[in-house]
């Protein structure tokens, strides 16, 4: 992955990624964990468990606890449930302020 593809997922909060790495060749994992950490957050924010969350983005409940634990990779298929399950543009996934 280049920073260019970095810069397009992540757009202004480019400089949050700086907290994990000062160079251009950034680690994939780093935007698992900001993105598993923002779905794990937004789901809370609703008060719904993993079990619950599943259930209403059609997706097994192990799968969800995997990417929010940065175990899995996640496809823009799912992406796109989840923000859906939320109710939020998907852009707003990529929002990681309140993280870093």
């Amino acid at each position: 992955m280049t920073f260019d593809y970095y810069k397009i997922i992540v757009g202004d909060n480019m400089d949050l990624l700086d907290k994990y790495n000062n160079n251009d060749n950034l680690d994939p994992m780093i935007l698992n964990e900001l993105v598993g950490q923002r779905i794990r957050d937004l789901r809370l924010e609703l008060n719904l468990s993993q079990e619950g969350f599943a259930e209403k983005v059609g997706l097994h409940r192990t799968y969800i606890g995997q990417i929010e634990r940065e175990e899995k990779n996640i496809t823009l298929k799912n992406i796109h449930k989840i923000c859906y399950a939320l109710k939020i543009d998907p852009k707003e996934l990529f929002d990681f302020k309140d993280i870093v």
